[in-house]
């Protein structure tokens, strides 16, 4: 097999954390490109610069590679909206904040972002499973702040929770898509302003 353009030099010896992180960073670099099913564990390898053997040393397989991955950046969304929403106590700022989380994960470098919201394996339940969750925990920790300071019943909370965490991820994707047509900034903004024009209307009882 031919090597990659991008692939590493082998024969460097990494502790196991660090080999570890390699490895991902190269799965990521190739399923972003090619989607799973292209994806092949010889060119992952490859592009790591590390042989085979090593590779499946690590992971058995390319979906629990892949699940890896798609954990990782869930989290670091989940943890990119918990910290928003912590960042202020201010629910204007809130609003803004959370929107910006999610405008900061779809442009992030790598796009990791195709991992959790674009995958090809979506219909793959513990793919679907760790999409789902890391939906359902943005949505109710912005379902909670709405009960603490509206007193909306928590199953209308969870919805409107739902709905803004739908409002942020598909407009950010669709910016995106678009290659950027406005400044991320003006995006960010234009769509906390909607946003915020919906959720203010439940006064605060706090």
């Amino acid at each position: 097999m031919a090597a990659t353009p991008d692939a590493r030099p082998r024969g460097t010896r990494l502790p196991r954390l660090a080999r570890r992180r390699q490895l991902l960073g190269a799965a990521q670099e190739v399923f972003v490109a090619q989607g799973y099913h292209a994806a092949a564990m010889d060119e992952i390898a490859e592009r790591a610069g590390v042989s085979k053997p090593v590779l499946y040393q690590h992971f058995p397989g390319k979906l629990e590679l892949y699940l890896a991955l798609l954990d990782e950046h869930a989290e670091s969304l989940v943890k990119t909206v918990r910290d928003a929403l912590g960042s202020t106590t201010d629910n204007k700022l809130r609003v803004q904040a959370s929107m910006q989380a999610f405008y900061d994960f779809v442009a992030g470098e790598g796009e990791a972002y195709r991992l959790v919201f674009e995958s090809d394996l979506r219909n793959v339940a513990p793919v679907r499973a760790r999409v789902d969750r890391a939906n359902q925990q943005c949505a109710e920790m912005i379902a909670q702040v709405i009960v603490e300071d509206t007193g909306c019943p928590e199953d209308e909370a969870h919805l409107l929770g739902m709905g803004l965490v739908g409002m942020a991820e598909v407009s950010a994707r669709y910016w995106l898509g678009q290659h950027r047509p406005i400044p991320k900034e003006t995006a960010e903004s234009i769509i906390a302003r909607l946003a915020w024009r919906g959720i203010s209307g439940f006064p605060r009882t706090s």
